[in-house]
């Protein structure tokens, strides 16, 4: 093994480790987002009603062919969700999810860091789908 590669392979086990760990100082941003099940998203629609705002980062032909009810599309890859989330309270609480759950992460530390304080990430609408929960088209 090259130098070079013994660096490198150092550096990133010391970045894994700092990543990974936890403190009593996390960011605001970690703090703001709560990850939720499926089960929990629905729970917090029903519970919360028209406090809780539901944002579908997907692109609009994703949401076009099935979402939750009455969420609002802010395309994440598509220039749509800065633009969107700039125009929100920054104190109301909003409920995050995309296809699979990965825009939906980048979605929720993006409104953490933007200093929203309470977003919940469903994660994926798949999984919804398998918890047998409906979706509206249109």
């Amino acid at each position: 093994m090259t130098t070079r590669r013994i660096l490198s392979a150092a550096l990133l086990a010391v970045l894994l480790l700092v990543g990974c760990g936890t403190s009593a100082s996390s960011s605001p941003a970690a703090s703001a987002t709560t990850a939720v099940t499926p089960a929990e998203g629905k729970q917090l629609i029903d519970s919360m009603g028209a406090s809780l705002t539901v944002i579908d980062v997907r692109t609009p032909a994703e949401y076009a062919a099935g979402h939750l009810a009455n969420a609002l599309n802010l395309d994440l890859e598509g220039g749509m969700f800065s633009k969107g989330i700039a125009t929100l309270t920054k104190g109301a609480a909003y409920m995050v999810y995309c296809h699979s759950g990965r825009r939906s992460a980048i979605a929720a530390s993006t409104m953490a860091a933007a200093g929203f304080t309470k977003v919940y990430d469903l994660g994926g609408v798949a999984a919804w789908q398998a918890a047998g929960l409906p979706l509206v088209t249109g």
